[in-house]
């Protein structure tokens, strides 16, 4: 029993080294870049967009009340 508990801990503990190992390789090689967001296109939002969005869910609000 405690030869296999020694197994599994020793296998445990490989398997958290070469975690780590692997982390410490991609951050190295392949730094992650920040993402860029674009602003958007227009500051406001049309008039005729907020209507359709409204409308749509007022009919879903409507159609799946309780």
């Amino acid at each position: 029993m405690l030869t296999g508990m020694g197994i599994v801990y020793a296998f445990l503990a490989l398997l958290v080294v070469a975690i780590k190992v692997m982390t410490a390789m991609v951050t190295r090689y392949f730094p992650e870049t920040p993402a860029e967001f674009s602003a958007p296109v227009s500051k406001t939002t049309e008039p005729l967009i907020i209507a359709a969005v409204t409308a749509a869910v007022h009919q879903y609000r409507n159609k799946h009340s309780k």
